[in-house]
Formats: structure tokens, C-alpha cells, sequence
């Protein structure tokens, strides 16, 4: 007894007046959180401002601010991102001086040069202060859309590393980095866009999958491709929203011809619950037709966000869907059909006609529909981002790629990995009525289904502790760390 009264006295006189062990704890817990706030990484990205380029970046934020690292988002005017998306993130916006001539000619190419001649100094500007202001958090690098070249002598400038994000899949990428190769092989300037002659050094594309953007100036576009293949290589590493159980033999290929780090942690929007970084307000309407839909019935039709199509091909779409007579959520963008606002085009009397088979809106919550029941199939554009979400749902797709990457992955979802059906740019009703059929009434869309759930386990298997894609993440964390 004595002995206890000697410990309690001595406890007694070691703690402060006023204080209670619960105090002293809550001191000590601060002490430890200030400790770990000056050992936490601040992380910089910067996005191209195109909505396809955009979200994947937000969503490898995301990403790495789960894994411990603060995130600082530096972007441009012009196609802002909503920061009320993301409280966890700090926005620094810089001027672009984008016109509105620039912008409404709808040529990416445009766009993606005037960034990189005139958002130099605004950047380094930016990225400067936020070097100079840094406390407890320093900044172990800056991570950029691979289309911004000019980040690259910017970050050198400031002896910061700069990690390059590539928003697209491996396969292409390879194709653009063989620019000179193709030029040097007599395929540009491509005379025959329609050609299903074989590109024998990129199987198993034909000619006609020989990514091009549409552009007013096609120099300014080879250079633009050019710059951003030598300064991705200048680069401290590469990460992919790809994997390598997909796209294994690329990835080989890629590391021996970029021998920087490479880092492929896709699909993105898998790490967590759908956080939209759409420019474009959703239509949930689209989620209570789908409900009253029968499961894998339904064909959903999405461009992406920057596709037009002229009022001919609008109509022959609209008729090849219903003539179908399969059920179709159909998502046409305000000013995507040239010369039309919205739906002007639509004979009188269509919408009735269909008898509730057709649903039309302006924008979908792509990730929850892609996911519904009811969902049977995806014509796309095949953009990647719709491309992996499609696959990451195991719905089989209807390919119509419109430019850019968009053609190259179309060929390896028919042809490649033959999880769906290639329109081969022949947008005619009858094809059309014929495409939606086979996708999803008839065995060979079923078939495709088979497959693309197949594919989607090994995405699955991938994202698990010991998965290839988990482990990549882990790698790209301990290596912004070590900066």
C-alpha cells in the first residue's frame, strides 16, 4: 500500500497543475501531427485544360492525396476546374490569354500550342511563389499532362522534378512517339484515309488508324507531337492510367525506348467512389429511365466531350437506333450536331414514335451509367477514359473514334482484345441498325461480353494488394518521396 501512494505521489508531481493525462495526451498528439505535417510532400500538377486530359489528372490527385501527399492544382482559366469538387486540393489559377476565336474553332491543336507558347512565364511564375512560400510541406515535384511540353525547361529552371502523366493508353502513345518513323516511311501525308492497308510497323493498325488531329495547321501539330515525345523522355518518369495486364507487350516496348521510370496505376477512377470533374451539368433522369429498363438491354451512346457530327450523320444515327428497336440512352452535347443548338434536327413526332425506347439528355453520369443493370452495351468514341470505364464494367462497345488516339484504340478493342464492334466510320442506319443488334441480341455481343469480363477481372486482380497496378502505386509513392 505504501508503495502505491509512493507511485501515486510521483505521477501526481510529474504532471503539470491543471493538466489530466487526457490533456497530456492530446498535447502529445499535436506534437506528433505537426512532426508528420513537416514531413508530408507537396505534389504540383498541372492539367491540360481539355476535359479528357482534365479528369484524369484530378482523379491521380486523388489518388496520391489518399497515399499522404498534399496536392496543389495549378490550371489555367479556361476550362477551369470546380474547386468545390475538391476541398482537399489547393487551386492556383495562372492567365492563359486563350481567345475566343482560339477556342471556338474547335481545333485541339490550337489550343494545346497557344498553352504551351503562352503560359511560360504565368507557370513558372506560379510555380516559383508556391517554391518560395513552402513551410512545412515541401514540394518533392511538379506532375504534368504530357501535351505540355514547355513544363519541362520550367521545371529544370527550378531544379524541380517533373513527372510526366499520359492520359491516354500505352499503344497509342507508341504510335505518336513513331511520328518521324511514319514520316520517314512515306505515310504522311496520309492519302488514303479510308485505307485498310496494314501499318506494318505498328500491327495491327491499318492506315486509316494513323492517329491525326484535325488542324488548320499540320506542321504546328507534328511539332506539337514532336516536342512532347522528347520531353517526355527528358522527364523523371512516366505514369500511365493503363495496366500492365492489358497492355503488357506495349509496356515491354515502352521501357526500352523511354528509359525513365514507368509507373502504370491505372484504371484511375477505380481507387475510389466516382468525384465528377465534368465541365458539363448531369442529367440523373437518365438513372430512373435505365431502372425501368430490362438488365443488359439498353445501348448507351456517348461521343465524349468534344466529337461533333454533322446534321446528316445525326439523323442517320437517330434512325439506325430506332429502327433497331433496342432501348437507347443517347447523350448529344448542346452544339454538337454543326449548325443545330440541340435536337432541332429530330423529325417531328420522333421522341413519341419511339414509345419511351429512347431516352435523349445533354450529359450523363457516364461511371453509373456505364454500371447499371440495364446497360448492355456502349457506342463510344473511344476516348480512353470511356474506353477503361467501359472495361472496368465489362460492357462491349460499338467503336466510332472520331481523331487522335481515339482511332488506334478502337482497333485494339475490335480487333485486339475484340470486346467490340468497328464501324469503320460509316455512320448509315442500315450499318447502324445492324452494329446495335449484333451488340445486343445476338450471341456475337454476348460473346464480346464473355471477354470483356474477363478483362475486367484482371483490372480487378490488378487494383488488389499484390496486383501489378497496386504495386506501381506503391513504387510512384516512394519515389515522389524520395525527391
Amino acid at each position: 500500500m505504501l508503495f502505491v501512494r509512493f507511485c501515486l505521489h510521483f505521477i501526481a508531481q510529474r504532471i503539470p497543475p491543471g493538466n489530466s493525462w487526457d490533456d497530456r495526451e492530446i498535447e502529445m498528439e499535436r506534437t506528433r501531427s505537426k512532426s508528420q505535417s513537416r514531413m508530408r510532400r507537396r505534389v504540383v500538377l498541372f492539367p491540360l485544360p481539355l476535359q479528357g486530359h482534365i479528369t484524369p489528372m484530378l482523379q491521380l490527385g486523388s489518388i496520391l492525396h489518399n497515399k499522404g501527399l498534399s496536392i496543389t492544382i495549378i490550371h489555367t482559366t479556361f476550362n477551369s476546374p470546380n474547386s468545390a469538387n475538391y476541398p482537399h486540393f489547393d487551386f492556383r489559377s495562372i492567365p492563359d490569354g486563350l481567345s475566343e476565336a482560339v477556342v471556338s474553332v474547335a481545333d485541339a491543336v490550337a489550343v494545346m500550342t497557344h498553352v504551351n507558347d503562352n503560359c511560360v512565364e504565368p507557370f513558372r511564375e506560379s510555380l516559383s511563389n508556391l517554391l518560395s512560400n513552402v513551410e512545412e510541406e515541401p514540394i518533392a515535384c511538379l506532375i504534368t499532362d504530357a501535351m505540355l511540353h514547355f513544363t519541362q525547361s520550367v521545371a529544370d529552371s527550378l531544379k524541380l522534378p517533373r513527372i510526366v502523366l499520359r492520359t491516354s493508353n500505352i499503344s497509342s502513345f507508341l504510335v505518336f512517339a513513331g511520328t518521324r518513323l511514319l514520316y520517314e516511311k512515306g505515310y504522311f501525308p496520309i492519302k488514303d484515309p479510308l485505307s485498310d492497308a496494314p501499318v506494318v510497323e505498328f500491327p495491327p493498325l491499318r492506315v486509316k488508324d494513323i492517329p491525326v488531329v484535325e488542324t488548320h495547321d499540320p506542321v504546328k501539330s507534328k511539332h506539337l507531337l514532336l516536342s512532347m515525345i522528347g520531353q517526355t523522355k527528358a522527364s523523371s518518369g512516366l505514369i500511365w492510367n493503363s495496366l500492365e495486364e492489358i497492355e503488357q507487350d506495349a509496356v515491354t516496348t515502352l521501357k526500352m525506348e523511354f528509359p525513365i521510370p514507368v509507373f502504370t496505376i491505372g484504371p484511375f477512377h477505380q481507387y475510389f467512389p466516382a468525384t465528377s470533374s465534368s465541365l458539363v451539368s448531369q442529367d440523373r433522369s437518365c438513372i430512373s429511365w435505365l431502372d425501368k429498363q430490362a438488365p443488359k438491354s439498353v445501348i448507351y451512346v456517348s461521343f465524349g466531350s468534344i466529337v461533333g457530327i454533322t446534321e446528316t450523320e445525326f439523323l442517320e444515327i437517330a434512325w439506325g437506333l430506332a429502327k433497331s428497336g433496342v432501348p437507347f440512352l443517347w447523350v448529344v452535347r448542346p452544339g454538337s450536331v454543326h449548325g443545330a443548338e440541340w435536337l432541332e434536327a429530330l423529325p417531328e413526332g420522333f421522341l413519341e414514335m419511339l414509345e419511351g425506347k429512347g431516352h435523349i439528355v445533354q450529359w450523363a453520369p457516364q461511371q453509373e451509367v456505364l454500371a447499371h443493370p440495364a446497360t448492355g452495351g456502349f457506342w463510344t468514341h473511344n476516348g480512353w477514359n470511356s474506353t477503361l470505364e467501359s472495361i472496368c464494367e465489362g460492357v462491349p462497345m460499338i467503336c466510332h473514334p472520331s481523331f487522335g488516339d481515339q482511332t488506334v484504340i478502337a482497333r485494339y478493342v475490335s480487333d485486339v482484345w475484340r470486346v467490340g464492334l468497328h464501324l469503320e466510320k460509316k455512320l448509315e442506319r442500315g450499318e447502324i441498325e445492324r452494329a446495335v443488334k449484333r451488340l445486343i441480341l445476338e450471341d456475337e455481343g454476348q460473346e464480346m461480353r464473355n471477354r470483356i469480363m474477363y478483362l475486367k477481372e484482371k483490372v480487378d486482380i490488378s487494383l488488389r494488394p499484390g496486383g501489378s497496378a497496386y504495386q506501381a502505386l506503391e513504387n510512384l509513392v516512394h519515389y515522389i518521396q524520395s525527391f
